[in-house]
């Protein structure tokens, strides 16, 4: 019986040995599962952290602080505490920061065995001191912290921010070595990331120590990786250094580049929205984090109260009403850190706008000295061109020389107002610039510009034909130049891509109410025409169709433009048919006012006095070789002698030495300018006339010209009987009236 029972009882307890052996496999087995998603949940985070993706780290910190809280694993919530602290850190909220890293901290207190915790914990503190600029603090605990641990991706992590402190104290050397060592790094989790901080510490480091090239070769690793792993925030701050080290470097070009893609990125990365989402979901977490505290506070008050103590329930109430009010308290501190960020952007998003701003101002200044060096390169070879065109024309040439030197002369006049319109587009774009208004006949300009591309016709066996309706009135008021250049560039355009074929030029009267005439424009020919793709943009800058064309006819594609611009000033559009292969043909309408039916008070063309100029002496101020050559001979056509001066220096010498009876005086020479040498003149000489002969461009203010003691302006290359009718207005009749009186 003894026996029996003993055998029973020993039964028993084999089974309840095997149960718990059971129970602890199982046990053991749910434990390897739950680090296993923690781990998950863990390397998630780091991945988002490191991509800038705050929102989506801070849910994989929060599912895994919900795991480890449900299932009691007090090592995953110390883990989850210690990267939360991070990641406030991270946002730039450091009292969320110092409040997860007090969590973690009351936990590892009566969790004792856990030296990894402690380590981790001792990291997250250096990064709080440095961040509060306590350097050598932060230092210390790295030190401490390296003999509790050898997990590799935590010293990676620390080496790395060892490196941060020693280049803030500017300890180089021992920087350098940290993010060396870092270059190249077997961390499991974060190998590309600590590579790509690395090389972000090196570009960092050679910027402040003005070694340029250094920090530029660096900066391009770092923007590499960045890259290829989707680190944002990395990428910016690679193109901060980028564009920093190569404006240092007056590589300027590039560091326009790189400041252009700061920019870009920046827009992407720190945005209002993405502000709003990354706090909402911190004060999220933060808010779950205070009512878990209150639910377990709430436990504790129900346990107190069955057994009946008062004083500790009145304490709990108490430090849950603090909760509450603390957690307000964040709440509205929460906003106002909102508030502050969203000024801040609004702030960054002004600076930037302001500094594009400044960025347009200089592109355009740089745009406008640009066409005015231009302007006047273009100015002075054109003035030995028409100068020399006039001289030929005077010296008897035959007919059929005479013929070429008209067209010449003309193509002279169409260049200087071609260049003219070239300077002022930007005033045609602003609408700021207007058409003339003078008398002029309108069949006359046309035949005038055929005439000046029937050599051009001629290379291509072109013909060029005139359909003009004698029903428009010889007297129109307009523009005349500007319409000389409209049909200039239409009919060479015609001209450039129809070979063997015929080009016409229509002018028809198409309505006449009172004094305005509506004539209608068309310019066809039977040419290669233009596709219906090409027609969409063909009114483009720089546009003609394809490269193929470009190469084949040349051009620089500016004429449509040109045309499009100038009959703006006219309120016209112009229309385009075309059909590929076939030909082309383009069209406008223009009101003009017409001459014929009201008083004609203006003569047809400005009656010009003829002056005898022989027997003048003057002076020429020219520093252009050429130049003097044709003003010299201009002026002994006319019996009038001259003494040249090279330089402002030269003329107010002659000046101050001799006796003139005017001083042609050029603006813009190297040493004194005209300007200067004037105001010079004048302060010992105020009676001889000055005209100021200028290639003027868009930075010259004629009223300056006056202002120095000019008494006209002649713009150069000049019209020969504008220049004769301007000396014999200043120089030859206040002479005149001096001897009468």
């Amino acid at each position: 019986m003894i026996y029996k029972r003993l055998h029973t009882n020993l039964f028993k307890l084999l089974v309840l040995l095997i149960l718990s052996m059971n129970a602890a496999k199982v046990w053991s087995q749910d434990n390897s599962a739950i680090e296993k998603q923690l781990s998950e949940y863990f390397a998630e985070y780091t991945t988002y952290k490191n991509q800038n993706k705050l929102d989506l780290a801070f849910n994989a910190l929060d599912k895994a602080r919900s795991l480890a809280d449900s299932t009691l694993n007090e090592k995953g919530l110390i883990d989850s505490f210690h990267r939360f602290a991070l990641l406030y850190l991270e946002k730039g909220d450091k009292k969320n920061a110092e409040f997860y890293l007090g969590r973690a901290a009351r936990m590892l207190e009566n969790y004792k065995a856990y030296p990894l915790g402690d380590a981790y914990y001792k990291y997250v503190d250096a990064q709080l001191k440095f961040d509060a600029d306590f350097k050598f603090q932060a230092l210390q605990r790295i030190d401490s912290v390296k003999v509790l641990t050898n997990d590799r991706n935590l010293l990676s992590n620390m080496l790395l921010l060892e490196g941060y402190i020693y280049m803030n104290i500017n300890n180089f050397e021992k920087a350098t070595t940290s993010f060396n060592a870092l270059i190249v790094n077997n961390d499991d989790l974060e190998k590309e990331y600590l590579a790509t901080k690395a090389y972000l510490g090196l570009a960092d480091l050679y910027n402040r120590t003005e070694n340029y090239s250094e920090s530029i070769k660096y900066g391009l690793f770092a923007a590499e990786l960045a890259k290829n792993n989707n680190f944002r925030e990395d990428f910016y701050r690679a193109n901060e250094f980028l564009g920093t080290a190569y404006e240092k470097s007056e590589n300027y070009k590039l560091a326009l580049e790189y400041r252009e893609n700061i920019i870009r990125i920046k827009d992407s990365i720190f945005t209002l929205e993405k502000v709003k989402i990354e706090t909402n979901k911190a004060d999220e977490i933060a808010k779950e984090t205070y009512r878990t505290e209150i639910e377990r506070q709430d436990e504790r008050i129900e346990d107190l109260s069955a057994s009946a103590n008062r004083s500790e329930i009145t304490a709990i109430l108490t430090s849950a009403f603090l909760t509450i009010i603390s957690l307000l308290a964040v709440s509205l501190y929460r906003n106002n850190q909102i508030k502050l960020k969203t000024n801040d952007l609004l702030q960054t998003k002004n600076s930037e706008l302001q500094a594009a701003r400044d960025a347009a101002v200089q592109a355009m200044e740089a745009k406008t000295n640009f066409l005015s060096t231009v302007s006047h390169e273009l100015r002075t070879p054109l003035y030995a061109v028409t100068g020399l065109t006039h001289l030929l024309l005077e010296e008897n040439p035959s007919e059929n020389q005479k013929e070429h030197l008209k067209s010449l002369k003309f193509s002279g006049d169409y260049l200087l107002n071609f260049i003219n319109d070239i300077l002022q587009i930007n005033k045609i774009d602003a609408d700021k610039l207007e058409p003339l208004s003078i008398d002029f006949y309108l069949k006359k300009i046309i035949s005038e510009v055929i005439d000046s591309l029937q050599q051009s016709a001629k290379e291509n066996n072109t013909k060029i034909s005139l359909q003009y309706d004698d029903e428009i009135p010889q007297h129109l008021m307009s523009d005349p130049l500007k319409l000389s250049q409209i049909f200039i560039n239409l009919i060479g355009n015609s001209i450039k891509f129809t070979k063997g074929g015929e080009v016409t030029v229509i002018a028809k009267l198409k309505k006449k109410e009172d004094e305005y005439v509506t004539v209608y424009f068309e310019v066809k020919d039977d040419g290669i025409g233009i596709s219906e793709e090409q027609q969409q943009h063909i009114f483009d800058s720089f546009e003609q169709g394809s490269i193929q064309i470009n190469r084949e006819y040349g051009g620089t594609g500016l004429g449509l433009t040109i045309v499009k611009s100038l009959l703006g000033l006219f309120d016209s559009n112009i229309k385009l048919r075309s059909v590929e292969g076939k030909g082309s043909s383009f069209f406008f309408e223009i009101i003009f006012k017409s001459k014929d039916s009201i008083i004609d008070d203006i003569p047809f063309e400005i009656e010009q006095k003829e002056y005898d100029l022989n027997g003048l002496h003057v002076l020429v101020v020219e520093d252009n070789k050429i130049n003097q050559v044709i003003t010299k001979k201009m002026l002994n056509k006319r019996g009038i002698s001259c003494e040249i001066a090279e330089n402002g220096t030269e003329a107010i010498d002659h000046a101050n030495k001799n006796t003139y009876d005017g001083i042609l005086m050029d603006i813009h020479m190297p040493g004194i300018s005209g300007v200067e040498a004037t105001i010079e003149i004048r302060t010992f000489d105020r009676e001889t006339p000055i005209i100021a002969l200028t290639a003027i461009s868009l930075d010259d203010s004629l009223e300056s010209f006056y202002a120095a003691g000019c008494n006209d302006v002649v713009t150069k290359p000049f019209k020969p009987e504008i220049f004769y009718q301007k000396i014999g207005e200043n120089f030859l009749e206040p002479k005149q009236k001096k001897s009468i009186s």
